[in-house]
């Protein structure tokens, strides 16, 4: 059973902690919680749904946006937009639906995650968490250009362009 005098001191120092809470700022909140200063990353604990493929760093960025590869839900890109106005891959998200980690890298049976993983500049390797890193995919010299897929590719372009124009 309390006194008095212990209830009272009591509503005293919930007051006192009250207004010290009231005059510090969000990130000073922050700090002062047990639990420590800020969330894990995403990924960081191996605990999502897709395995991370970081192909550039983040820093060359200036906002990102995600879209759908193939089918729903199997690989999702993740574009960055350079401060020059360019876009290029920063990640790849991939299932784990339909890949696995095996030692320090990913295997899979889907082909279009293995034709992801051929494309890139090298076998992703393991960092932490569901994380991977890579090299981006090899640039080809302008010297080798036109490709023989970029032949390809403008050859069916004009058709689909010359059927269109005689409907």
């Amino acid at each position: 059973m309390t006194t008095k005098k212990q209830e009272k001191i009591a509503k005293e120092n919930i007051k006192k902690a009250q207004n010290k809470w009231k005059s510090m700022s969000p990130r000073q909140r922050a700090i002062a919680q047990p639990q420590g200063r800020k969330r894990a990353k995403p990924g960081s604990k191996g605990e999502g749904d897709y395995y991370r493929i970081i192909v550039r760093d983040k820093d060359q960025f200036s906002s990102f946006k995600t879209h759908d590869v193939g089918d729903k839900g199997g690989i999702q890109r993740i574009a960055g937009h350079r401060p020059s106005g360019s876009w290029d891959t920063q990640a790849w998200l991939i299932s784990k639906d339909i890949s696995k980690k095996v030692g320090n890298t990913l295997e899979t049976i889907d082909k279009d995650v293995k034709k992801l993983l051929k494309e890139l500049g090298s076998k992703p390797k393991h960092l932490k968490g569901d994380i991977f890193e890579a090299k981006p995919k090899p640039n080809v010299p302008e010297k080798d250009k036109p490709t023989k897929a970029q032949q390809n590719a403008w050859k069916e372009n004009i058709k689909k362009a010359q059927k269109a124009r005689q409907n």
